[in-house]
């Protein structure tokens, strides 16, 4: 009887984790070693409808969109607002990591990878929030 009434899911992969994200987009930028990549410009100084559709090719943000694992786990473009949503990166992290103020024109994929392991790293208010209440850390 359950089978007749049952509705079959199927069972989907669990997606990466916003730290597993992260590793992945700074090792991808860690292949392009010391070759330099191009900063957004200016972000800090844009509205927020022209700061979130902000773009450029051979951008950190470019290098991510054309990784099909990184797509395949929701990443929907290579504009900021993308980024900021898909790695779940406040506004002010993810214009350290992309705005040009930030590189006096010496953006390279090895510094910008260092980076995003080091936001990576940091230990989130929901994890702690999670450690305090003894649950899993995925949760």
């Amino acid at each position: 009887e359950i089978e007749r009434l049952a509705r079959i899911v199927p069972v989907r992969e669990p997606k990466m984790s916003r730290r597993e994200r992260l590793d992945r987009w700074a090792a991808l930028l860690e292949q392009h070693g010391q070759r330099t990549l191009k900063a957004l410009r200016q972000i800090e100084f844009l509205p927020a409808h022209e700061r979130e559709a902000a773009r450029s090719d051979n951008s950190p943000l470019s290098i991510a969109f054309a990784d099909p694992v990184l797509r395949r786990e929701g990443l929907a473009g290579d504009r900021f607002g993308d980024a900021v949503a898909f790695f779940e990166l406040p506004v002010g992290q993810a214009h350290y990591l992309l705005c040009d103020c930030h590189y006096q024109g010496s953006m390279t994929g090895r510094g910008v990878a260092t980076r995003i392991r080091s936001i990576a790293r940091r230990v989130t208010f929901a994890e702690l929030w999670n450690r305090m209440l003894g649950r899993p850390a995925s949760a």
